[in-house]
C-alpha cells in the first residue's frame, strides 16, 4: 500500500518513466504540473479534488503548484501588475502542464475559474503563456454527473492553444465523495482520477521540449518572414536615403 495514497491499488499502478516511453532525452528536471480551481467556498469540492489529484503527480514524481483564486481581481478591473495577476502568470509560464478543476454552475464553468484563463493573456510580446503545454480537464457537479464543464474548458484548452489529453473527470454529487478530511472516497470516480493524471504526466513527458516545435505553424513562420524582409528593406532605403548627406543630416540635425 501507497501511504498517502491509500485507496490506489498499488500492484497495478504503472508510473509512467522516460525509459518507459524511450524518450531520447531527460528535460533534466520533474515536470512542472499548475493546478487551478474555480470556487472560493471554504468546503470547494473543486479544491479538494485539486489537491487530490496534485497527490497522485507528486507520487508519480511532478512538481506541482495549485494556484490559489482567492483575492485575484475581475478582470480589467486592475492593472497587469497587480502581484496576483503576477503570481498566475508567471506560474502558467513555469508550467509544462496545467490541471483545470471547475464546479458546474447554471452548466457552465464558475465566473470564479473563467476570471483565471480571462487574466492569462494569448501572447504577451513574444511569449505565449500558455501555448503548447499540456491540459487535463475536470468538473464536479452537486447533482448527477454532466459534462457541460468539461466541454467548456476543452473549448477554452484549444483556444488557449494547448494540447488538452483526451482523458477528462466528472465528478457526479461531490457532496458525498470526499470524507471529513477532504480526501476523495474509493470509488469508480476516484479511479477516473488517478486515470487523468497517470495520462496527463505521459503526455507532458512526451510533449515538453518538444512544444515548440510541435505548435510551429507554417502561417505564423510565412508571417514572420515577410515582416522580416519588410524591416529589411526599410533599413536598406533608409541606409540609401542618408548614403553621401553629412553626419547632422543623417542624425535629423539638418
Amino acid at each position: 500500500m501507497i501511504p498517502d495514497l491509500p485507496h490506489v491499488a498499488a500492484e497495478v499502478l504503472d508510473t509512467p518513466s522516460l525509459a518507459k516511453l524511450a524518450l531520447p532525452a531527460d528535460a533534466g528536471h520533474p515536470p512542472r504540473i499548475l493546478i487551478l480551481y474555480g470556487s472560493l467556498r471554504p468546503q470547494s469540492f473543486s479544491r479538494k479534488l485539486a489537491l487530490e489529484a496534485e497527490r497522485i503527480l507528486r507520487h508519480f514524481g511532478a512538481e506541482t503548484r495549485v494556484f490559489d483564486p482567492h483575492e485575484l481581481p475581475i478582470l480589467d478591473s486592475v492593472p497587469a501588475s497587480h502581484p496576483k495577476v503576477q503570481e498566475l502568470r508567471a506560474l502558467s509560464l513555469w508550467s509544462e502542464g496545467q490541471v483545470w478543476v471547475s464546479p458546474e454552475r447554471h452548466g457552465t464553468i464558475t465566473g470564479v475559474f473563467k476570471n483565471q484563463i480571462d487574466w492569462l493573456p494569448l501572447e504577451d510580446g513574444s511569449v505565449r503563456p500558455t501555448q503548447g503545454r499540456t491540459l487535463a480537464v475536470m468538473q464536479v457537479s452537486g447533482g448527477s454527473q454532466s459534462f457541460n464543464v468539461v466541454n467548456a474548458l476543452r473549448v477554452l484548452g484549444r483556444w488557449m492553444r494547448m494540447l488538452t489529453i483526451p482523458n477528462q473527470s466528472s465528478v457526479a454529487k461531490a457532496w458525498q465523495e470526499f470524507d471529513d478530511d477532504g480526501r476523495m472516497k474509493p470509488s469508480p470516480f476516484y479511479d477516473r482520477v488517478v486515470d487523468v493524471m497517470e495520462e496527463l504526466f505521459k503526455f507532458t513527458l512526451l510533449v515538453r521540449g518538444r512544444s515548440d516545435y510541435l505548435v510551429s505553424r507554417y502561417s505564423e513562420r510565412k508571417g514572420a518572414a515577410a515582416t522580416k524582409a519588410l524591416t529589411a528593406a526599410a533599413e536598406v532605403l533608409e541606409s540609401a536615403a542618408t548614403a553621401g548627406k553629412p553626419a547632422c543630416c543623417s542624425s535629423g540635425a539638418c
